[in-house]
């Protein structure tokens, strides 16, 4: 008997789909509260880039006297640097305002909109700088840079 198939994926582009919203509160991050969410700023419409917003794990070896083979474990769970530009507004009036350097909250992610019953990735975060663009070519833009303080939570059902 062969394998069973996973079931066909509806794919989709991020764009006009994925959602960004910065939340500063949430009182239990592992499972956001729809008015919590709410309370938040939808950054979407002015996110030019993002970078990083994921996790990864070290694998460590495990070498034993019984084989010559080495195995492995799961090591410590690290972040990526991880930064959304966005752009700039010529009255100063733009993200600057919510997010300014070493302000605390939460980047929430919703890969597919949000939607009940999808879901969400929840990242607490600290803003580490906002450095702006100096090009004089393209659009003027910022880069809000963040450490990400705790483990994130991925794939919180959204409320």
């Amino acid at each position: 008997m062969v394998a069973t198939p996973i079931a066909a994926t509806s794919r989709y582009i991020p764009p006009g789909t994925t959602r960004y919203y910065w939340v500063t509160s949430i009182a239990n991050y592992l499972s956001p509260t729809r008015s919590e969410l709410n309370a938040g700023a939808d950054l979407t419409a002015e996110v030019q880039a993002v970078s990083g917003f994921a996790t990864s794990s070290d694998q460590q070896d495990t070498p034993d006297l019984g084989s010559r083979f080495v195995s492995k474990i799961p090591g410590r769970i690290t972040a990526d640097d991880s930064s959304i530009t966005l752009y700039a507004s010529s009255n100063s009036s733009d993200a600057r305002t919510l997010m300014p350097r070493d302000s605390a909250g939460f980047v929430v992610i919703f890969p597919e909109g949000d939607i009940t019953g999808q879901k969400m990735d929840v990242f607490p975060v600290k803003v580490t700088g906002v450095p702006k663009s100096r090009d004089v070519e393209n659009p003027a833009n910022m880069m809000f840079q963040y450490a990400i303080t705790r483990i994130p939570a991925e794939n919180v059902t959204i409320p």
